[in-house]
């Protein structure tokens, strides 16, 4: 073991430190030391998505120490940020285990930073929180979950005074004051608790109005049936009242799931990307004869959809098709209603589908596409703000928002709107299955696919970088035959063309990402997950159909074209 690795964890003997704490660590020390090189090797740091860790003692795990300290380094900020004012921020947490005792220690930190919070004080959805941090003007927001990670994780997201997470050079500064706290001694522990309020109560039914607002039928009554699964998650606060209030009144609920529970009992992982995640909801409309089926992660914020066949069975949609089909029917509706002006813009990160450009493109609406993590969604909105109109934007890992009011990724507001998409088909005479190969016709033909490898602790990091830095400096020159014309490196934000060696800049901000173009179109990308121990690899490619008929033949077809790569690159 390394030395500065076991001295670290030493400092975490003393008396500033809890009795259970110091008997976890030194359980590590006498008995586990790969265990206690993975808590100490290294501090939690802001990924995509903030803080995010499995629970137990260490540096580099989610406790009530790491929350302390990353909240007075986000408390030296905001006071660094906002001097002389008032400064307010907004809490909120799901149905993890430990997520009321992280909120509530977080609140008590800023408290005695001299900043108000206003805590909610039972779980909610993270889009609310988001929600809550412009609706209360606030200067920051914290949430707190591991979203869709196992059970073992959880996290802290820091929000701005715009609702979105933070971006540079937020994050960094934030960090910067973290490591500058030398040890836990150095945080303020004594809260002023007429500075912890609770949010205002009617803050729900704000909430829930503005979420009213997008609909396009005003909450017409749909005979729609849907099932709905919670994952024993946040959904279960708002997700029926929202479904009742857009006009879904046939709503059969996965009772068991909509208990929430940390542990996550019903299963192996709460995670809508997951084709099990869903089998029990499945299996409650196939019984109910539902039309379709919504599940919704821990914190809200995913959602996943499976709908009806031909056959009477159901299809998982994945997040690239459920993201074509929302923002087709939003667009059309929204040209139907209220007219396109040519100001308007929608959004995609760099890994979803381009199916999304040729969709905005036959409606004339600008298409942006940016970084992987819905905070740069957010903060293309805030840079567009008097500009140009923000619509709707999603990503393939099953995130949705519509409209500016939130700015994260929203499962309550999407998994109505994708309702009112489903009830917009069947009045048009089409299932959602219809609609879908009816995209598909109008506007062309992809496949995706994600191949994620975990990778844990110190060795896996080093692992992954490993694989990253061999794509970087030997790309494939082809794949399943066809040549690689471009490697998009993110990292060093340039674009080089392989035929004749000429680069070109990428203007976007710097990302460990690599990305290569093929001479067919088809893309393939790496990217270290920003949120858990993986290194992911996405995949899109482009076919041909021309009949609905043949969907099944031509789904096959790049299906195998896929396979056929991923086997190649030694990832199966």
């Amino acid at each position: 073991m390394e030395n500065n690795i076991l001295d670290k964890a030493k400092t975490w003997l003393t008396d500033l430190y809890d009795e259970q704490t110091r008997q976890e660590v030194q359980q590590m020390i006498d008995h586990d030391p790969q265990s206690l090189t993975d808590a100490f090797y290294t501090d939690l740091d802001f990924g995509t998505g903030g803080l995010r860790g499995i629970m137990g003692a260490g540096t580099n795990r989610m406790n009530i120490y790491t929350v302390s300290i990353a909240t007075q380094g986000l408390a030296n900020y905001l006071n660094q940020s906002f001097p002389g004012g008032a400064i307010k921020v907004a809490i909120a947490h799901d149905s993890r285990n430990n997520s009321p005792l992280f909120a509530r220690k977080a609140a008590e930190v800023l408290s005695a930073n001299g900043i108000k919070v206003y805590l909610f004080p039972t779980l909610r959805p993270t889009p609310q929180l988001s929600f809550a941090v412009r609706e209360l003007n606030c200067q920051g927001g914290i949430v707190i979950t591991a979203s869709h990670n196992p059970k073992e994780y959880n996290g802290y997201k820091v929000y701005w005074n715009d609702g979105g997470q933070v971006v540079p050079p937020h994050d960094k500064n934030i960090i910067n004051e973290v490591k500058a706290i030398q040890s836990i001694a150095d945080v303020k522990t004594s809260p002023k608790e007429s500075l912890i309020l609770p949010v205002p109560d009617d803050i729900d039914q704000r909430y829930l109005n503005m979420i009213k607002q997008l609909s396009f039928r005003n909450g017409a009554p749909s005979n729609l049936k849907i099932a709905y699964t919670a994952l024993h998650g946040t959904g279960t606060t708002l997700m029926p009242q929202i479904l009742n209030d857009f006009g879904f009144t046939e709503v059969f609920i996965e009772e068991q799931q909509a208990i929430p529970d940390g542990n996550f009992p019903t299963v192996k992982s709460p995670n809508p990307e997951e084709a099990e995640a869903l089998d029990r909801c499945i299996a409650l409309a196939i019984e109910k004869q539902a039309d379709l089926v919504l599940g919704t992660d821990p914190d809200s914020d995913r959602v996943g959809i499976a709908i009806k066949m031909p056959d009477q069975s159901f299809k998982l949609l994945n997040g690239n098709q459920t993201a074509c089909l929302l923002i087709h029917y939003y667009l059309a509706a929204w040209d139907a209603k209220k007219g396109l002006k040519g100001h308007e813009f929608i959004a995609r990160t760099i890994v979803t589908t381009p199916l999304i450009d040729r969709i905005a493109a036959h409606f004339g609406v600008d298409i942006e596409v940016c970084l992987t993590g819905f905070k740069w969604i957010a903060e293309l909105i805030r840079e567009n703000e008097s500009k140009r109109q923000y619509l709707i934007g999603g990503e393939e890992s099953y995130g949705y928002l519509i409209g500016d009011k939130v700015r994260d990724k929203d499962a309550i507001a999407s998994a109505a709107l994708i309702a009112e998409t489903a009830a917009w088909a069947a009045e048009n005479g089409m299932t959602m299955f219809d609609l879908l190969i009816d995209v598909y016709l109008k506007y062309g033909y992809f496949q995706e696919h994600l191949v994620s490898l975990t990778k844990k602790g110190k060795s896996g990091a080093e692992e992954i970088a490993a694989m990253m830095e061999n794509w970087r400096n030997n790309p494939p020159k082809s794949l399943d035959g066809i040549p690689v014309i471009e490697v998009k490196d993110y990292q060093l934000r340039q674009a080089t063309n392989l035929a004749d060696g000429s680069s070109s800049e990428i203007q976007l901000p710097a990302s460990n990402v690599i990305q290569l173009v093929l001479a067919d179109g088809s893309l393939v990308t790496a990217r270290p997950s920003g949120t858990e121990p993986k290194i992911k690899f996405y995949f899109s490619v482009k076919g041909e159909l021309m009949r609905a008929e043949d969907f099944a033949q031509a789904e096959i077809n790049l299906k195998s074209k896929i396979a056929r790569i991923v086997s190649e690159l030694h990832l199966n």
